[in-house]
């Protein structure tokens, strides 16, 4: 299972929905809190407060930054 860390309104995180959604891939969002210092789930997963977040179990893999896990999607689970 995909779970995406996601802040609602975020445009970053609205892209990484929609290369989902456009793949097909399941995936479970939680949204996270809104403000940076409360986004301790986030920091637990990833080490760090921002989002997008992105967590493979299947593969093992945690990652932040879009442009990452754009590739992330298109390159492994497109």
């Amino acid at each position: 299972m995909v779970t995406l860390y996601a802040l609602d309104g975020c445009p970053y995180c609205e892209n990484v929905h929609d290369a989902l959604n456009d793949n097909d891939i399941d995936y479970e969002t939680i949204w996270t809190d809104p403000l940076h210092s409360d986004r301790n789930e986030v920091k637990r997963v990833s080490g760090q407060r921002g989002v997008p977040v992105i967590v493979d179990e299947a593969r093992g893999v945690t990652m932040a930054e879009s442009e990452n896990i754009l590739t992330f999607i298109e390159r492994s689970l497109a």
